[in-house]
Parts: structure tokens; C-alpha cells; sequence
């Protein structure tokens, strides 16, 4: 449920689906993953929802795996998805998505940047929205991340004609009908409001807590995305441009 009211009635989803699924991409945070367990437990608990939690191993080599097993055997509501190799970002969290069966699915990153606790706040605005999506709006990055972070949102709103404050935010919230309307390829993570939109869905962002990351270094920098992200980021224009526009008069 959220905000206290059910979700039975939500179109498409069968009677015996759960309320929430969080799915969690996974990649050498061993040390974040105990704290990251704790906290997100604690918000379950408080929230009374029926979950289910969903880790995705992304052929980590620091211990994460055996790590997300011990969770996974202590609590029934936890599942982990080993991937055979480090296949990145989007690959892990296109898996996650796919298995998730909650009536409502939840993304958030794995390296405690992201606060658990906000999840009740996105979920509560779901009766006006299709889906939410975080917006950092005090980042806690080194000050040439939150620039290079800005020029891209910058560069990518310019492009697409969207108006999004923080488009690669890991921590979002949305109905399930809207997992089956993005279209999956490397680097979709960085534009998720954008092709809700684009697929008619409803989105709000909505200022979340961002913390500074506690162990390891991040696996993101310029030289070893830019380039990347800016064929992304023309591939999202080409299918805008390409995107199906109609309007049905009638029907018999």
C-alpha cells in the first residue's frame, strides 16, 4: 500500500502480487551492504508493507556476493541475482526490474549515498503521480562530480526539451505499468524520466537526502562516461523524434 490506501485495485496487477519490490544493482560495495541491510529493514518494518527486496550481484569481486547471501538467508523477503560478469549499471538493474512483482517497484543504489528513509515519502505522492524520481538537490559529491553532474543535466534537458532537475538519481519510486514502457539499452538508467514521460506516464521529482559516500570510491567519473552518455543521450532523441503520435476519433 501506499499512503494507507491498498493497491488491489491497481490496473493489471494480479491478487496474489506484493505491494513493493526494491531492487538494489550491486557492484564491490561489501562494506556499504550491512548498514545499507539495517536501514532498509528498519523502513520495511515501519512501512508494513508486503515486500520483497531484490539484490543484483553485478559480478562484484570483493566479497559482496557472499555477503548478500547471509541477508538473503536470514530473511525470506530478500532475493539475489547473480550476474556471471560485471555487465554494468543499466544491465543490473534492467535484470532487477524484471523480476520485480511488487504493484509498486523502488530503485535505489547500493553505497548508503542513498537514504532508505525517503522511500515513504515517494510513496506517498504515487496517488498523483506514476512515478517519482529523487532529485539530490544538496549533494554530498566532490565539487567536480556536482559539476560535470550539472553540465550533463544541463546538455541533456537542452537535447531531449525536458525540464529534469537530476535525471541519473538512483532512488525512485513508480507504479509497475511503468517498468514494462521503458525501453531497456545501455545507459537507460541516466534518462528514466524522460521515457516515462515520453510513454505518457506521469512524474514527479522530489528533493531526497544525499549522504557522502562512506567506504570505496565511486565507480562513475567523466573520462569513463561522457562519451557514453552523450550517444545515450542521442539515442533518446532519436526515439523521441521517431516516437508514434496519434489520436483515435472513434472506434466500433
Amino acid at each position: 500500500m501506499t499512503g494507507g490506501r491498498s493497491l488491489e485495485n491497481e490496473p493489471g496487477v494480479r491478487a496474489e502480487e506484493i505491494d513493493l519490490s526494491v531492487v538494489l544493482p550491486v557492484h564491490n560495495e561489501a562494506e556499504s551492504l550491512p548498514s545499507l541491510w539495517a536501514e532498509l529493514w528498519g523502513v520495511l518494518e515501519a512501512g508494513r508493507w508486503s515486500a520483497e527486496v531484490i539484490f543484483v550481484d553485478d559480478g562484484s569481486t570483493d566479497g559482496s556476493a557472499e555477503r548478500l547471501s547471509a541477508i538473503a538467508g536470514g530473511d525470506p523477503r530478500v532475493r539475489l541475482v547473480r550476474l556471471a560478469a560485471n555487465a554494468g549499471l543499466s544491465a543490473a538493474l534492467a535484470v532487477g526490474l524484471g523480476r520485480a512483482r511488487g504493484r509498486i517497484v523502488v530503485t535505489m543504489d547500493s553505497d548508503l549515498q542513498s537514504d532508505p528513509r525517503d522511500i515513504p515519502r515517494l510513496l506517498a505522492h504515487l496517488d498523483e503521480f506514476d512515478a517519482v524520481n529523487g532529485w539530490r538537490q544538496r549533494r554530498e559529491d566532490p565539487a567536480l562530480r556536482r559539476i560535470s553532474s550539472r553540465i550533463a543535466n544541463t546538455i541533456r534537458n537542452r537535447v531531449t526539451g525536458d525540464d529534469v532537475k537530476d535525471s541519473a538519481c538512483g532512488l525512485r519510486a513508480m507504479r509497475r505499468r511503468c517498468v514494462a514502457d521503458l525501453p531497456l539499452f545501455h545507459g537507460f538508467h541516466r534518462f528514466v524520466p524522460t521515457l516515462l514521460r515520453m510513454a505518457g506516464h506521469r512524474v514527479l521529482e522530489l528533493p531526497v537526502n544525499h549522504r557522502p559516500r562512506r567506504y570505496g570510491t565511486s565507480h562513475f567519473g567523466i573520462q569513463n562516461r561522457a562519451w557514453r552518455t552523450f550517444q545515450d543521450l542521442l539515442a533518446v532523441r532519436w526515439m523521441q523524434r521517431r516516437r508514434l503520435r496519434y489520436t483515435i476519433l472513434d472506434e466500433d
